[in-house]
């Protein structure tokens, strides 16, 4: 069976947002995934630079359909970011003409949280649901919004936690610091609890863009970093998963995702070698906690209390679990063991497919 990938790919940015989609595509492409690429080759505003763009979506989805061979299985990341000329039209006729078999990658669920365009969100995730033959979703939180979505559940792999490859060393381990590391985006109308971090007595390290909080006696601003560069900055004390309006609790439509999905900075914090603090309520708390590599809070101002208990040892007994699960994450182990059960199960299906049809000849 052959495998292709769709590669959506655009200008570098200085932020995690595209880190996760490019990762999925390197191990893919270790994996025998033949990648395709959909360029975006032209992010400036204008109808004419529009128009370049769609005529070049239009071409490498043409180029796509010609490449890609019957009975064949395609990787699909979702959502997609822009919308494509004619791409759902080439994906439908793969389906049809070419009777290919859709895994497809969830990285977001945008119908779990409000975030504007929701008509372009809402038809993307229909769209995902009418082609999609497998799935490969976060957590087992999320598994089961598919299954109550309709989503067969032998068609589910659950993923677990996101993969951030690197080239850092993970037996380099982080100094025992009493410090919290905010890395991401800083806009405070995205993450109102930001806001309030002068509340908590407590030492904040934060790195990425939109920061508009100015100088502060707990927090060490130190500017934006690509995401192959951010880890290397990150050797000590402990990052944070929160998100939403408030330090006492995570709620809001961001605050209320991480009940849902796996928040690519928390693959960024372990894979850099530093235990975290997560939301008791998260869907990756259980993760967390399963493997021993940070500690569970319901409201932020329980840091300070935790970390005033923590001796050094005890730090350096959860970095050890933290190391061992860094090495997996800088390698791609997850994702490469949920494409390899995705392609079991299609092959399990193909050859009962194939008995069946014998059987059915044979009568």
């Amino acid at each position: 069976m052959e495998k292709f990938q769709i590669a959506e790919i655009s200008g570098k940015q200085a932020h995690a947002g595209t880190k996760a989609t490019e990762d999925v595509i390197t191990i893919a492409k270790k994996m025998g995934f033949k990648p395709l690429y959909i360029q975006m080759n032209d992010l400036n505003p204008g109808i004419l630079h529009k128009l370049n763009r769609q005529f070049q979506f239009y071409k490498d989805w043409l180029n796509a359909y010609s490449k890609i061979t019957p009975k064949s299985v395609v990787l699909l990341q979702h959502p997609f970011h822009y919308p494509q000329l004619t791409r759902e039209k080439i994906l439908l006729k793969l389906k049809k003409k070419k009777n290919v078999c859709f895994v497809s990658v969830v990285h977001d669920v945008e119908e779990l949280r409000t975030i504007g365009k929701e008509n372009y969100h809402k038809h993307e995730f229909e769209f995902m649901m009418q082609i999609a033959d497998f799935l490969i979703v976060h957590n087992n939180v999320m598994r089961d919004f598919f299954i109550t979505k309709g989503f067969s559940k032998e068609k589910i792999v659950v993923l677990e936690i996101f993969d951030y490859l690197s080239d850092r060393n993970a037996n380099v381990l982080p100094m025992f610091e009493k410090s919290i590391t905010i890395a991401g985006n800083l806009d405070v109308k995205k993450s109102g609890y930001l806001a309030d971090l002068p509340k908590l007595n407590c030492k904040f390290n934060l790195y990425g863009p939109n920061y508009s909080l100015g100088e502060t006696d707990n927090i060490i601003y130190s500017g934006v970093l690509p995401p192959d560069q951010i880890p290397d900055v990150l050797t000590k004390g402990f990052g944070l998963i929160w998100d939403g309006d408030s330090i006492e609790t995570c709620k809001g439509g961001f605050g209320d995702y991480l009940r849902y999905n796996n928040p690519h900075k928390l693959s960024l914090y372990l894979s850099s070698g530093i235990p975290v603090f997560i939301w008791k309520n998260a869907a990756e708390a259980y993760f967390v906690e399963k493997n021993g590599v940070g500690y569970l809070i319901d409201s932020l101002f329980q840091i300070p209390e935790i970390m005033e208990r923590i001796s050094e040892n005890e730090y350096k007994e959860v970095v050890k679990n933290v190391r061992n699960l860094s090495m997996k994450l800088i390698n791609g182990e997850y994702m490469t063991q949920a494409l390899n059960t995705t392609i079991g199960l299609i092959s399990n299906e193909n050859k009962n497919e194939t008995i069946t049809n014998k059987k059915n000849s044979g009568k």
